[in-house]
């Protein structure tokens, strides 16, 4: 338990910070996902277009510390093969 003022308010900080972290995550795997059904369409012009609008926001992830850059790197490699391939 936290005693002195300090530790509790950093307990109130990392509070928020986890929730909007949270929100930032989940942000960007609604992106992720956008892509993903439009590739099971098979609609290469929504597919690149959602890919498109995917990218900036994984790096804004990766710029706020949210994720690894070569987590983002990864997944955005694998996503622009699978809309390449289309």
């Amino acid at each position: 338990m936290a005693n002195t003022p300090q530790a509790k308010k950093r307990i109130r900080r990392n509070a928020a910070r986890a929730e909007i972290n949270g929100a930032r995550i989940s942000r960007i795997r609604s992106f992720i996902k956008k892509v993903e059904s439009a590739c099971e369409a098979g609609d290469k012009a929504a597919a690149a277009a959602a890919l498109k609008e995917a990218q900036p926001e994984m790096a804004r992830g990766v710029a706020r510390g949210v994720l690894h850059k070569n987590t983002v790197a990864r997944k955005l490699s694998r996503l622009t093969r699978r809309v390449a391939t289309l």
